[in-house]
């Protein structure tokens, strides 16, 4: 699965942004999609997802400032990020998981800067 993310950039504490991620390529149904991200010095963490049937998944940090959802139309996924924060500083990434056992792909990731 090719996953090309965009929308990142930089972003004062309190504001927001919107990533998207456009994916193709798949032979098999896309059963989860996600949002994962890296700062600088840590291990890359889920953010969140959303199954097929959209039900999402958030972690605790991020749940009532983020939103997930999906266009399955444009073959897009969006993350809404509100209420940002310095913490939220990272290379945020789209994955794909698909097939059994379960194939992850990531895209080329994009970066988010928000400033205090």
């Amino acid at each position: 699965v090719q996953l090309v993310e965009s929308g990142g950039g930089l972003v004062q504490a309190g504001g927001s942004l919107r990533l998207a991620c456009t994916y193709s390529g798949s032979t098999f149904p896309i059963d989860v999609m996600g949002w994962y991200r890296q700062a600088p010095g840590k291990q890359r963490e889920l953010v969140g997802s959303i199954t097929s049937g959209g039900r999402t998944y958030y972690r605790d940090s991020v749940k009532d400032r983020f939103i997930i959802s999906r266009d399955n139309a444009k073959n897009t996924i969006y993350l809404q990020m509100n209420s940002l924060k310095p913490d939220d500083t990272a290379v945020y990434y789209c994955s794909a998981e698909w097939g059994t056992p379960p194939m992850v792909d990531f895209g080329q990731g994009t970066q988010v800067t928000v400033s205090s």
